[in-house]
């Protein structure tokens, strides 16, 4: 019972994401100097809390940059997955292994509702940097893997669908490879329920098949699509092309 509170408390956390507080354009303003003050700059530069409490940069600092903490605070703002990620509202984490990286879930991922934890996760396919890439990834296909997936995912489709179109029509080239799988796994969950959206993705995945990088991996996911969803590739190529 413990468990299952657990997991719904998590879980409203990924309704919104917090907006975060601007930083102060100052925190100190220094008055202007009177003529009988600029003949004391040097003195009081030193002995001023203001001053003390901003320390100068040293040419060092650009030889050993400071090492980027992905869940401190930034003047770029984060994406809205990092910054469920960083609150804690992906109810897994990453745990680091010898040979390869895995999830732990804090609740049994079937007691977890799909909406709108998995439409997060699809988000995060679009992420660039370590550990989100790994989380969204992993995370959404092991979501799909629960008992009555199909029916907790099937009426999640209408928005699914554009936010799977924005990481296939991604510049990135790995975000597009998760993209594409990750549809191919959606597809062998719903089956023919995803067809109606396949002409909403199709034309993000054509642009990249004459890519020889990807040419062979998106022929194999078409005709994954196809047994999934019961569709020859001709239809799919044609709902491509009408769109």
């Amino acid at each position: 019972m413990q468990d299952t509170k657990r997991c719904e408390d998590i879980c409203l956390k990924n309704g919104a994401v917090e907006s975060y507080d601007k930083r102060m354009s100052s925190a100190f303003q220094i008055k202007p100097k009177t003529a009988i003050q600029k003949n004391k700059t040097s003195s009081s530069s030193s002995s001023s809390p203001a001053l003390v409490s901003r320390p100068q940069s040293k040419p060092s600092d650009k030889l050993n940059p400071k090492t980027i903490d992905p869940f401190g605070d930034h003047s770029r703002a984060p994406s809205a997955f990092s910054a469920i990620y960083s609150k804690g509202g992906i109810p897994c984490r990453l745990v680091h292994g010898s040979v390869k990286h895995k999830l732990q879930w804090e609740c049994l991922p079937e007691t977890l509702p799909f909406d709108p934890l998995l439409i997060t996760l699809a988000e995060g396919l679009r992420e660039t940097k370590h550990p989100y890439t790994f989380v969204s990834r992993e995370g959404f296909k092991e979501l799909l893997l629960v008992e009555g997936a199909t029916e907790k995912a099937i009426p999640l489709l209408p928005r699914l669908a554009p936010v799977l179109k924005a990481a296939l029509a991604h510049s990135n080239g790995e975000v597009f490879e998760r993209g594409l799988n990750a549809l191919v796994q959606l597809s062998a969950v719903v089956g023919p329920a995803l067809n109606d959206q396949l002409k909403h993705l199709l034309t993000s995945i054509s642009k990249r098949l004459m890519d020889k990088k990807f040419k062979e991996q998106i022929t194999v996911a078409l005709q994954k699509l196809e047994q999934y969803g019961g569709r020859s590739p001709e239809e799919l190529y044609s709902s491509t092309s009408r769109a």
